[in-house]
């Protein structure tokens, strides 16, 4: 497995429609492997496919859970994270719900920046997993959000779009700025 680099914005190349994948093979799960590494690195909980050069209709998500309940470790060590990698292959919403919710969102594309975004609370999906077997279920929560965080990366949305351009633009200069310090 191979840590792939991360595109940042504003680079135009995150704005590319991702096409559908005809089929999973062995290349495509290469990629997972790859993209899986790449966002467990960075570290992130979602990562989709244009975001390290690909423009193909391919996410992933972990979300990972503490072991520890009350999500402490033992003395100083951090909590144990037990991983729970998903793969969403050509997804689609196939229905939305009308109630709402908002999540700080952040985005590896766009690093250390976080802003409050609205979307809706609940999504009915279809996708393929990496086997190539269909899956339609209701999602919600941190799940929910993260999949149309990600989804959004497919149509060549990033989270900063679904601010005000005045907010946006602040964001983006303090990017800048970050970039000019490292």
């Amino acid at each position: 497995m191979a840590i792939l680099p991360i595109i940042e914005a504003p680079n135009p190349f995150l704005r590319t429609l991702s096409k559908p994948l005809d089929k999973v093979t062995d290349e495509t799960r290469a990629l997972i492997a790859n993209m899986f590494e790449t966002m467990y690195a960075a570290p992130g909980i979602g990562l989709a496919a244009i975001q390290v050069g690909h423009p193909i209709r391919l996410l992933v998500i972990d979300l990972q859970e503490d072991v520890a309940e009350n999500g402490e470790g033992e003395g100083d060590a951090p909590p144990a994270r037990i991983k729970k990698p998903q793969v969403f292959i050509n997804p689609e919403i196939i229905l939305a719900s009308e109630e709402v919710g908002v999540y700080n969102e952040g985005c590896l594309s766009v690093p250390e920046q976080y802003a409050d975004v609205e979307r809706p609370a609940r999504v009915r999906v279809r996708w393929l997993d990496e086997r190539g077997a269909t899956h339609e279920e209701e999602l919600g929560g941190l799940l929910a959000t993260c999949l149309q965080h990600e989804m959004d990366h497919l149509e060549g949305i990033l989270f900063i779009d679904h601010l005000s351009r005045m907010k946006r633009d602040m964001l983006l200069k303090k990017l800048s700025k970050l970039r000019k310090a490292a």
